[in-house]
């Protein structure tokens, strides 16, 4: 595995720090698309808006993990980055021959189902429950805000790119992994993830054998109340969630 070149956007991030010490601890040449400079990274600093100004990152690297997103803001700030701007992440890395994108989805596209039972049981924390219907990367979207509408856009890229070129893409619909590493609100009884959990599983999408074209992996650790599906990564990437709540 070590040698790879990876190039992580938004690496200034939690979760880009995260999976920065992770990776970098087991061998791959890390570099950095970032607004504001990464300490001890190659990095160029640019807006992924800017097509132009990103492509220079993508020469020469294997991986591209596109973690750079606006998760708060008014509709043209979102539409900037997560919508022109994941379009432009993908677009620079199949012109630069990368193999692979692993992109940095969210839970959010169909956390909407939370608003019937039950799920909504489930993220209010009830013990009681025993048994539910997991949902699954086949299940229908149901998005939670326009941040989810975004997200879901790039899944769309996502399937769009994988099918009319020869880089493969993987989708991860990322829980609520924290500063904390630990639940903060009731509804991360189902839907945390641990730091652990998410920068193994993103190792685990960069070794993914070349026939894993495209796929959709949900990032969750293994919490008792989870509803999200694990067992297809388990199948596919052979990654066990770690960490979890109540488990």
């Amino acid at each position: 595995m070590s040698g790879k070149k990876i190039l992580i956007t938004g690496m200034s991030g939690l979760i880009g720090g995260v999976v920065r010490r992770h990776i970098e601890a087991n061998g791959y040449e890390l570099s950095a698309l970032n607004r504001r400079d990464v300490e001890g990274v190659p990095t160029l600093q640019a807006d992924i808006s800017d097509s132009d100004a990103i492509r220079p990152a993508f020469s020469g690297i294997d991986t591209v993990l596109h973690l750079a997103a606006s998760i708060h803001g008014e509709w043209d700030t979102l539409r900037d980055c997560n919508v022109v701007g994941t379009y432009n992440v993908f677009e620079e890395a199949r012109n630069a021959g990368v193999r692979r994108v692993i992109y940095a989805s969210s839970g959010s596209v169909i956390s909407g189902w939370e608003c019937e039972e039950p799920y909504q049981s489930l993220v209010d924390g009830d013990e009681t429950a025993d048994d539910w219907e997991m949902i699954t990367h086949e299940t229908p979207l149901r998005p939670s805000g326009l941040y989810a509408c975004t997200k879901i856009w790039g899944e769309a890229l996502a399937r769009h790119f994988s099918d009319t070129s020869e880089m493969s893409v993987i989708c991860l619909r990322i829980g609520a992994v924290n500063a904390e590493d630990a639940p903060q609100l009731r509804r991360h009884q189902s839907i945390f993830c641990s730091q652990q959990n998410i920068a193994t599983l993103v190792q685990a999408c960069i070794e993914a054998p070349s026939n894993v074209h495209f796929d959709i992996f949900y990032g969750v650790s293994n919490n008792r109340l989870n509803y999200r599906d694990t067992m297809h990564s388990r199948q596919v990437l052979g990654h066990e969630p770690l960490g979890g709540v109540g488990s």
